[in-house]
C-alpha cells in the first residue's frame, strides 16, 4: 500500500484559516484510493526531520503568532530550503506564504523569513478582504477561495499562481495571486484551499507520489460532482457583472 506522510508545521501558532481542512482533504483523498496518510504535527520548538516527511503545511496565522514561530523557523531554515530545492512538496498559506520569503514587515517590525522564495512582504493598513478567483496554468478549472490580508507581497521573477479573475491577489494592484516553485505551493487563498479545490489537492498529491515512487502515477478520478458544482457557482457568481456591481456598491457605501 502506498503511503504519504504530512508534516503540519506548528499548528499551535499557525492555524488561523481552517488549515486543518487542508490536512483532512489530503488525507481522505488517498484513503478514498486505498492509499495511507500519516499527519504529523511538528508543535513551535519540535524537532523536524525533513527527509520523512513527502508533503509539508505551512499554515496562517496572525501577525503575533508569525513573530512568535521567527524563533522555531530560523531554527529549521536550511533543512527547509534543502528540502524544497530537492523538490519536496509544499503547500503554505496566507502566513506561511508570507514566511517562505525573506521578510514580512508589519506596522512596527520586521519578521525574518526562510528565504526559500525571492519574495518580500510589507503591510499597509487597508486588510484585502473578500472571494477570490484565480485562473492557474496548472489547472482546467478555476481555484476560488477566499482572501484576508494586509501584508502586499512581492514575487519578483517567480511564477504566479494564477491570475486574478476576481479579487486583489499578492499586492492589489498586480493581477496576479500566489507563487509555484518547483513543488511549492503558495498562496492566500484560504477557506479552506483544498476542499473547495480538490483538483489542487490532487495535483500536490500526484507530485508528492511521483517523488517518493518514482513512477508515473495518475491519481483516479474521483466522484467531485459535488465540488465541481460549488467552484462553477461561485465563478458563475463573479462572472455575473451584475453581481458584481451590486457586491462593490455594497463595499462602498
Amino acid at each position: 500500500m502506498k503511503k504519504l506522510t504530512i508534516g503540519h508545521l506548528y499548528p499551535d501558532l499557525l492555524n488561523l484559516y481552517g488549515d486543518r481542512g487542508n490536512i483532512q482533504c489530503f488525507r481522505k483523498r488517498l484513503t478514498w484510493r486505498g492509499m495511507e496518510a500519516e499527519v504529523i504535527p511538528f508543535l513551535s520548538g519540535d524537532p523536524i526531520d525533513f527527509e520523512k516527511l513527502d508533503i509539508v503545511l505551512l499554515g496562517g496565522g496572525s501577525d503575533r503568532e508569525q513573530e512568535l514561530v521567527c524563533q522555531s523557523l530560523q531554527g529549521i531554515k536550511k533543512d527547509f530550503q534543502s528540502y524544497v530545492e530537492d523538490n519536496g512538496v509544499v503547500l503554505a498559506v496566507c502566513g506561511g506564504y508570507q514566511l517562505l520569503g525573506s521578510y514580512y514587515k508589519t506596522e512596527t517590525k520586521t519578521i525574518q523569513g526562510l528565504e526559500i522564495l525571492d519574495i518580500y512582504t510589507e503591510w499597509e493598513p487597508e486588510r484585502m478582504i473578500r472571494n477570490i478567483i484565480l485562473n492557474s496554468p496548472l489547472f482546467d478549472r478555476p481555484v476560488v477561495g477566499f482572501e484576508n490580508h494586509g501584508g502586499r507581497t512581492y514575487i519578483g521573477n517567480h511564477t504566479p499562481f494564477g491570475k486574478v479573475f476576481f479579487g486583489l491577489g499578492n499586492t492589489g494592484k498586480s493581477g496576479y495571486e500566489g507563487v509555484v516553485y518547483k513543488n511549492v505551493i503558495a498562496t492566500y487563498l484560504h477557506g479552506p484551499l483544498l476542499p473547495k479545490n480538490p483538483h489542487v489537492c490532487d495535483y500536490l498529491l500526484e507530485k508528492a507520489l511521483r517523488k517518493k515512487y518514482g513512477e508515473e502515477i495518475r491519481l483516479e478520478p474521483l466522484p467531485d460532482e459535488l465540488e465541481h458544482k460549488a467552484n462553477s457557482y461561485i465563478f458563475d457568481r463573479y462572472n455575473d457583472k451584475k453581481y458584481v456591481l451590486k457586491e462593490t456598491i455594497k463595499r462602498y457605501t
